[in-house]
């Protein structure tokens, strides 16, 4: 069979109310995230038109051979990326996942149901929306700060927000969310905003371990890095009897085959793009736009 006629043959439904009814059905809900999550909060997506690895060459910014090369200019990168990820705020399409991971709220739309968040997205907006929810909803906040919730937020690729010690014998993590995170790091941002020449930062006045003084790296999963969580997502991917794929191209594996495997087991699929994205055709639901408009819709929680 031609690539054309199995095309033909299947064809994704954007009939809302059947995804409703498919949603309130499903017992095992995993969703998986990309970058077109955060898109409408301001952060730069990576393969999309004007993402990142299009003006960027990833290979040199994202990899341990990078860093080790050159560590002021990843460090430059990595504090625009903070920049931008701390003058935003969580959309509605975190907010509609945030709500749908609360087990009482959740419940209302599918019954008796277990929900797990699997973002790719490092720039923790996700965890942010669920601190929202507990600051504007006090009724929930006990909830909202239990494990159970606490725990369905799996970031596979680390967080923008943590900086991990090089030294072998050390290690260390840490949150930190200075901005900047180092003196010699303020208004390099514009670097990557807006062109401007790139200064050279020696090693010393880079970020440092607050615990033995060596130099620290951002504390996300680089490329040629082993992701987050992994043998806990592949007991997920078992038993999802639904998967919603939002804002992702689908192009970075392992997370661009989750859709696949839980279809090959017998569950649903439902991707939430602003475009057509790889495999998609493949999806039993196709819900295009701006997904911080058709998630809200689709999980009832506008």
């Amino acid at each position: 069979m031609s690539s054309r006629e199995s095309y033909l043959e299947h064809v994704p439904s954007t009939h809302m109310p059947s995804f409703t009814a498919t949603l309130k059905a499903s017992k095992h809900i995993i969703a998986v995230a990309g970058a077109g999550l955060s898109a409408a909060s301001g952060i730069p997506t990576f393969r999309g038109a004007g993402g990142l690895w299009r003006k960027y060459n990833a290979m040199g910014l994202a990899t341990p051979q990078a860093f080790h090369a050159n560590p002021s200019r990843v460090w430059q990168f990595y504090h625009y990326r903070r920049e931008k990820a701390l003058a935003a705020q969580p959309n509605p399409g975190h907010l509609a996942l945030a709500m749908f991971s609360i087990p009482s709220l959740r419940h209302t739309l599918a019954p008796g149901s277990e929900f797990t968040l699997i973002t790719q997205n490092v720039d923790g907006l996700s965890r942010r929306a669920l601190e929202q929810i507990a600051a504007t909803h006090p009724e929930l906040a006990e909830e909202v700060r239990s494990p159970a919730v606490q725990d369905s937020v799996l970031e596979m690729h680390g967080r923008l927000f943590d900086v991990v010690c090089t030294n072998e014998a050390c290690q260390h993590r840490e949150h930190n969310a200075s901005s900047p995170i180092c003196p010699a790091l303020a208004g390099t941002e514009n670097v990557f905003a807006k062109d401007e020449p790139e200064p050279h930062i020696d090693e010393a006045d880079l970020p440092r371990c607050s615990k033995c003084g060596s130099l620290a790296r951002p504390g996300v999963v680089w490329f040629e890095e082993m992701p987050w969580h992994l043998d806990r997502i592949d007991e997920l991917l078992e038993k999802a009897d639904l998967c919603i794929v939002v804002g992702t191209s689908s192009t970075v594996y392992p997370a661009a085959g989750y859709a696949y495997a839980v279809q090959e087991n017998g569950g649903k699929t439902a991707v939430f793009n602003l475009d057509r994205s790889e495999g998609d055709q493949d999806a039993d639901y196709l819900f295009l736009g701006p997904s911080e408009v058709t998630l809200p819709k689709a999980l009832g929680l506008q």
